[in-house]
């Protein structure tokens, strides 16, 4: 529930329109798509935390495995990247509240975001898990309901099969921008995946990490393809791909249909809830990897003190602390950053997915046994994984909106190699 609750958020319920507009039916074979190569890339970051159930994850894998760059890398950008994601969900949380209390100030309902979650966290590890299951909760719930009604309304259509079904190849055809329009949809889906890889790092804090991790690794992909690639098949069979979306979100058009006259409302409250929720996640993901990179010398020490209810409470209030800066330009340009951090977000999930597929690899050349949770199809999927994200990169090339991130990139990576060579020196 933590990594569905992280991977199901504003990509699916705001962000699937513009997936819709770039492919139109042929979405549900991207989400189909993105889903197997994210299946395959946890089954690798499983078998590792089996293992070797550690609260760093692939950080320390590739620590180990790889070398010292290689997880000092890692580590740092797991680490950004959940920084941004935590200043996108902190601006999305004040977006949403205003549409209840339209003359409250985008940053004020940040800060109170901020303040209520990082308390959450500091209090016990079960605390945040308690919470975060039951906000996953509304979010899935939201979606199996919304399938259960599209589907009521598919069924009892006065047409009989398959015209029925015929939005799905009657308006262009179930590719009306042709392969590439479903190719550059890959993208946005991509980013609606991101967090799944959140079951690695809980592996340290879990009671028998033998038996549930692996548990929840194999239920990842059937409940990908229920939540993804079934509602955009609901979506796309109830109207033509190109009319979702356009008067209202996609989810909106499911309540209202079917006569709840509160629909906004209620997925409003959804959404604020799938905010909230991530923003959760990345607080309790970005401690536990700051307490990683400082018991492997590649973070202050003082990163690594522990409350007295075991929680790493110096790497929760920094974590929360910088992202802070998100209330502030909330404050200074209103309405303006959520984009510019969500490109950047893509390009930064590209490189912690490369990581881990990479880690692998050099996990099994030095594994003298059989892992006790193999990954699928190794070492081809891994070479299949590393050709896809790859492609991913072409494609944000292609992209105005995603073109910040590859160009912020290498610079990025830059950055981090300096300070790695920095920390060296001392």
């Amino acid at each position: 529930m933590i990594a569905l609750g992280t991977a199901v958020g504003t990509g699916l319920f705001y962000g699937s329109t513009s997936t819709i507009a770039l492919a139109g039916p042929a979405v549900s074979l991207s989400y189909l798509i993105g889903g197997v190569i994210i299946f395959l890339i946890v089954r690798m970051l499983g078998e590792m935390s089996v293992e070797e159930p550690v609260s760093g994850s692939f950080s320390y894998y590739a620590g180990k495995y790889w070398g010292k760059f290689p997880g000092f890398l890692a580590g740092w950008n797991y680490w950004f990247l959940y920084i941004i994601v935590s200043m996108a969900e902190l601006t999305a949380v004040g977006i949403y509240l205003q549409y209840w209390f339209p003359d409250l100030p985008q940053w004020v309902g940040a800060l109170v975001c901020l303040i209520i979650i990082t308390a959450i966290n500091l209090i016990t590890v079960s605390a945040y898990g308690e919470i975060e299951f039951w906000m996953a909760l509304i979010k899935i719930s939201a979606i199996v309901f919304m399938i259960i009604l599209g589907s009521y309304l598919i069924l009892t259509d006065a047409r009989p099969f398959p015209d029925n079904f015929s939005n799905l190849w009657a308006h262009g055809g179930f590719f009306p921008h042709g392969i590439w329009g479903m190719l550059m949809s890959i993208v946005p889906v991509l980013f609606s995946f991101g967090g799944i890889e959140l079951i690695g790092i809980t592996a340290g804090e879990t009671e028998n990490p033998e038996k549930t991790i692996p548990r929840a690794i194999n239920q990842v992909i059937y409940r990908i393809l229920i939540f993804y690639v079934g509602t955009m098949l609901v979506l796309m069979t109830l109207w033509p791909w190109d009319e979702v979306g356009t008067q209202a979100s996609p989810f909106v058009q499911i309540f209202e249909n079917v006569g709840v006259q509160a629909a906004a409302n209620i997925l409003n409250f959804v959404v604020l809830t799938a905010a909230v929720s991530v923003y959760n996640s990345a607080i309790y993901s970005n401690s536990r990897m700051l307490f990683s990179l400082a018991e492997n010398s590649s973070a202050p020490k003082f990163l690594t003190k522990l409350s007295s209810n075991r929680v790493p409470i110096n790497g929760i209030l920094i974590s929360s602390g910088i992202t802070l800066l998100a209330v502030i330009l909330n404050y200074i340009f209103p309405g303006q950053i959520f984009m510019y951090l969500l490109s950047i977000v893509t390009g930064a999930v590209v490189i912690s997915w490369a990581m881990i597929v990479l880690t692998h690899l050099k996990f099994r050349a030095r594994c003298t046994h059989t892992p006790k949770f193999k990954a699928l199809f190794f070492p081809f999927a891994n070479y299949l994984c590393l050709a896809f994200l790859a492609g991913v990169l072409v494609l944000m090339t292609t992209m105005e909106e995603m073109r910040l991130a590859v160009i912020m990139m290498p610079i990025w990576l830059f950055a981090i190699w300096l300070l790695y060579k920095s920390k060296n020196k001392r």
